[in-house]
């Protein structure tokens, strides 16, 4: 089956791209001009120039046009397998140990969105409030936003407790629910992507068509009970996550 023609325009405007024809920060030809270029019509060509939006190859601005979008300088975040601390608490990426909140964090109860509930083990289908903290990290000396990192507590965990206050003491969350006596605590993350919502794309300054890299922690007592989520969301056009690979024995040379 043969594909759509907005679709085959779409594939040839992209290998243009990728070969430099239409060079980054360059524009592509007016829409009127582009489909006497292709033989199609003005909307096949405009549904064409919208997948390559989409796909954040492109940006549609009434000024210039249809602008090649430049690609990002990519940052690689080590993942290390290790939890570090500093003067101001834990931190899970050395490279990320500079960035600050660039906003007070926001403290609320709410319920927990369904992957998140399934993760802190909440009873399906009883909708729980639990405590919800943001924060919008970002680059001191520019102020450019890099990541948006939301924890999730439970509720029978984290009411009353300093835990539920915007300013929780040196250290953070995780002292003070070590202090709480579920020490030591104990650390699993995975990785993932997705599209972004509205707001994270508005508050990451995302163009359209990036999807948001996740890496979502998992935080546990030494009894298994889980005391916190965090999801943490960037954009996957400027980071990737890095990790070093050492033999297993299987493997090892002769």
């Amino acid at each position: 089956m043969s594909s759509p023609a907005y679709r085959q325009m779409a594939a040839e405007l992209r290998a243009a791209i990728e070969d430099g024809t239409y060079p980054a920060g360059g524009t592509l030809p007016k829409i009127v001009d582009l489909a006497q270029q292709h033989g199609v019509a003005k909307q096949t060509a405009r549904e064409a120039v919208a997948e390559l939006e989409a796909e954040g190859l492109v940006d549609v601005t009434r000024r210039r046009g249809t602008v090649v979008r430049t690609p990002p300088t990519r940052r690689r975040l080590t993942r290390s397998r290790q939890v570090y601390r500093d003067d101001r608490g834990y931190y899970f990426d050395a490279s990320a140990q500079s960035w600050i909140a660039l906003e007070s964090p926001t403290v609320t109860w709410a319920p927990a969105p369904r992957d998140i509930a399934a993760l802190l083990r909440l009873p399906e289908g009883e909708e729980q409030d639990v405590l919800v903290r943001d924060r919008l990290m970002g680059d001191p000396a520019t102020r450019t936003p890099l990541q948006l990192a939301t924890s999730y507590l439970p509720a029978p965990v984290a009411r009353g407790t300093r835990l539920a206050e915007t300013d929780t003491g040196p250290g953070g969350i995780y002292d003070l629910l070590e202090q709480m006596g579920h020490a030591p605590l104990s650390w699993e993350e995975a990785v993932s992507a997705r599209m972004p919502t509205p707001v994270e794309s508005d508050r990451l300054h995302l163009p359209r068509g990036v999807p948001v890299l996740r890496i979502t922690r998992t935080t546990t007592g030494p009894d298994g009970t889980v005391l916190e989520i965090n999801d943490t969301r960037m954009s996957a056009s400027t980071f990737d996550v890095g990790y070093a690979l050492t033999r297993h024995p299987t493997a090892e040379h002769p």
